[in-house]
C-alpha cells in the first residue's frame, strides 16, 4: 500500500459535519492560569496532496487559544518537524510520493520561517524526521519506500544530498519506515517500520555520514509499531503499534545497543471494538506519565509509567476524527491534539498533580491537519 493510498485509507478527509469549531466562547481561556506563553509561535502541518491542507502554517496563541493560521507558501504536505539545537533552523518533511523531500527553514524570526532549500528524501512519503544529536544530519523515514535516509546539514542549516540510504524488507507483504530517531545516549539510531514489524538499530558513523545495521527487534506480525518515545532515564523504549491498539514496553542497553521486549499494555480500554489505530505516544519531561492517541474511538489515552511498569489510567475524548497526533505545550499545561479528518486542532487542559488531561477547551480548524510543533 503506498503512503498516499494509505493516508486515504487512514486518514483522508473525512465528515465534514465534525470540523465545527468547539471553542467559540474562548474569552474565558485567554485569562489561564495554566502558565501558558500569551504569543508563543505554534507551527502547523497539515497534507495538500490531494486534500484541503496548507501545507505549513504559523500561528501564536493567546492564553491556550490558537489564533487563525498564516499559511507559509510554497511547503507542501508537511507532516513532521525538529529544530536544529541552536533553534534558529527547522526542518520539515514533504510527504510527496513517490517523491519524498525535506526541507529547510531559516526560523531566527520565529513567525516568519524562510526556505533555505528542499532536497529529495530518496524515497517515497517521508512521514518522519529527526535532527541527530551530533548536529550533522538529519535522518528522514520514508513510509512508502520503507526506507531510512541520512542527509548531512551544511552551511547555514541547508541540507546537502543524501549519504546513506538504507531499505528495510518485511517477511510478508511491504516495508513502511514510519520513525527514525537517535537514542538518549546519540550512539544509537533506531527506526520503527510498520511494514516489517520491526524496530531497527543502527550506528551512525558521523565522519561518513553511513548507517550499519546492529540489531532488528521482531515484534508480533501485524503488530504495526508506529513510533517509540524514551524514558526519562534511557532505559525503557515505549514503542505504540498502530495495527493493534498497544505499547510494547522494551528495555533498552545503551552500552550494547540492544532493545528487548518485556510487555505489552493495551491503549483502550477492555473491550473496545471497531476501529483502533493509535497515532502518536509522547511522554511528560517528569516521566511519570505517557499520552497516546487513538483513532476511531478518538480518545488521549493517559498511561501512568514507572520503567518497566506502563498501566493505562484515563482516556478522554479529543474532541475531533481521527487524533493523529498530539504535543504538549512547553510549561506541560495543555495538550493540543491534530485531528486529522475533522480538520481541527483542539487544546485540552492537564492537571499538573494527576497528569490527567480534562475536557476539550477549544478548537481551531485547518484542514487536513497532522501535527504541531512549538517553536
Amino acid at each position: 500500500m503506498t503512503g498516499l493510498s494509505r493516508r486515504t485509507f487512514l486518514g483522508a478527509a473525512a465528515g465534514a459535519g465534525a470540523a465545527t469549531v468547539l471553542g467559540a466562547p474562548l474569552a474565558g481561556a485567554v485569562t489561564t492560569s495554566k502558565g501558558c506563553i500569551a504569543g508563543a509561535t505554534v507551527y502547523i502541518g497539515s497534507y495538500t496532496s490531494g486534500a484541503d491542507g496548507h501545507g505549513l502554517d504559523v500561528t501564536s496563541r493567546t492564553g491556550p487559544a490558537l489564533n487563525p493560521v498564516r499559511t507559509v507558501p510554497g511547503i507542501t504536505d508537511t507532516s513532521w518537524f525538529d529544530r536544529g539545537a541552536d533553534g534558529k533552523t527547522l526542518y520539515v518533511t514533504n510527504e510527496g510520493d513517490p517523491d519524498g523531500y525535506v526541507s529547510a527553514l531559516n526560523i531566527a524570526d520565529a513567525a516568519n520561517p524562510k526556505l533555505l532549500n528542499r532536497v529529495s528524501s530518496k524515497g517515497g512519503a517521508p512521514t518522519h524526521l529527526s535532527v541527530h544529536s551530533s548536529q550533522k544530519y538529519v535522518l528522514a523515514a520514508n513510509y512508502s519506500s520503507g526506507s531510512v535516509v541520512v542527509l548531512p546539514i551544511v552551511a547555514g542549516g541547508k541540507l546537502g544530498a543524501a549519504t546513506d540510504v538504507v531499505t528495510h524488507h518485511a517477511d510478508s507483504g511491504d516495508a513502511h519506515a514510519h520513525q527514525v530517531v537517535n537514542d538518549p545516549t546519540g550512539r544509537w539510531v533506531l527506526a520503527v517500520d510498520l511494514g516489517a514489524d520491526s524496530v531497527y538499530v543502527y550506528s551512525l558513523d558521523v565522519a561518513t555520514g553511513k548507517l550499519s545495521q546492529h540489531q532488528q527487534l521482531k515484534l508480533p506480525a501485524g503488530a504495526g509499531p508506529r513510533h517509540l518515545a524514551f524514558a526519562r532515564d534511557g532505559k525503557f523504549a515505549y514503542i505504540l503499534q498502530e495495527l493493534r491498539p498497544e505499547v510494547t514496553v522494551a528495555s533498552w542497553d545503551a552500552a550494547t545497543g540492544t532493545l528487548k521486549a518485556l510487555s505489552v499494555v493495551p491503549a483502550v480500554p477492555d473491550g473496545s471494538t471497531g476501529e483502533l489505530y493509535p497515532g502518536e505516544i509522547t511522554l511528560s519531561k517528569d516521566g511519570k506519565f505517557a499520552y497516546a492517541t487513538v483513532r476511531g474511538p478518538n480518545t488521549l489515552a493517559t498511561f501512568a509509567v514507572a520503567g518497566p511498569s506502563l498501566k493505562l489510567v484515563s482516556t478522554v475524548a479529543t474532541g475531533g476524527n481521527w487524533p493523529r497526533h498530539v504535543a504538549l505545550d512547553p510549561s506541560e499545561s495543555w495538550f493540543y491534539v491534530s485531528n486529522q479528518r475533522s480538520g481541527t486542532v483542539t487544546w485540552l487542559p492537564r492537571d499538573p498533580a494527576t497528569g490527567l488531561p480534562g475536557a476539550v477547551a477549544g478548537s481551531l480548524p485547518v484542514g487536513s491537519v497532522n501535527s504541531v510543533h512549538f517553536a
